[in-house]
């Protein structure tokens, strides 16, 4: 596996004829084997970004390239090849194993002679030997915990063999020990990787770059400890954001507070 750059311009969408803009013009570029982060409110727009990069959706307006190349310019199965999604939405098909489940990931790879492909089952191994679940190869999906699941999901995007990786909150719904192991994980992967998230704190201290949406608009893209100010994060979230310093590292962390005056219904 090898990353690609990502380079995004002026892509909008919206749900039909005369229907207002979901996302409107936005750009920006991801360098290859950097984690770039969508932070934004509920309704910002981030889904509908991430389903434009993963080929789900086609633009109303502009281009994504991969390594250079129009997505919209290639094979459904080439870009299976160079880009992977792991949705928040996970599996319901019971009844099949990891292993079965992470070969499903080879499937852009077969030809139309052979339902398997040269090596197929050496990746799934080594992908599985990656993640942790070798062990638990033969075990049904449905009797893993979330965490593991999730670990399941991410093994069956790397079997694809992508260039990059497209996370759609992937610590969502996970207790706190998951969500490290997910977050160790993502920074252990030499892929491009373009991930939304709710915890503006995990994105700064997870992600190179950060694009910050709010209705739709791009707010915002470059480094978090530059981009994420108080201003920033407080007009767009419409809180009181204050950044702190923790002891002993001086790392940087916002908190959160409601605004004077207004008050949960």
């Amino acid at each position: 596996m090898t990353a690609a750059d990502v380079a995004v311009r002026d892509v909008s969408w919206n749900p039909g004829r005369g229907a207002a803009p979901v996302l409107h013009p936005t750009s920006f570029d991801v360098p290859a084997g950097r984690v770039l982060g969508i932070v934004g409110p509920n309704g910002a727009g981030k889904s509908t970004l991430l389903r434009l990069l993963y080929r789900y959706l086609a633009p109303q307006t502009g281009s994504i390239t991969v390594a250079g190349r129009d997505i919209w310019s290639l094979r459904p199965k080439e870009v299976a090849r160079m880009i992977a999604a792991v949705l928040q939405e996970q599996t319901t098909v019971f009844g099949l194993t990891v292993r079965e489940i992470a070969m499903l990931g080879r499937t852009p790879h077969r030809s139309a002679v052979t339902s398997t492909t040269a090596g197929g089952s050496k990746i799934v191994d080594r992908v599985l030997d990656r993640l942790g679940l070798l062990g638990f190869a033969h075990r049904d999906f449905g009797t893993l915990s979330g965490g593991e699941r999730q670990r399941v999901m991410v093994a069956r995007a790397l079997v694809q063999q992508p260039q990059v990786l497209v996370l759609d909150e992937p610590t969502n719904h996970l207790d706190i020990r998951h969500q490290l192991e997910v977050l160790a994980l993502i920074r252990d992967l030499d892929l491009t990787i373009v991930v939304s998230l709710h915890d503006l704190n995990m994105a700064a201290g997870l992600c190179d770059d950060v694009l910050v949406l709010q209705d739709g608009h791009p707010r915002g893209f470059g480094p978090p400890e530059a981009l994420l100010s108080e201003a920033l994060v407080s007009d767009t979230f419409q809180v009181e954001a204050r950044r702190e310093h923790l002891s002993p590292s001086n790392i940087p962390h916002l908190t959160f507070h409601l605004r004077t005056g207004e008050h949960i219904p």
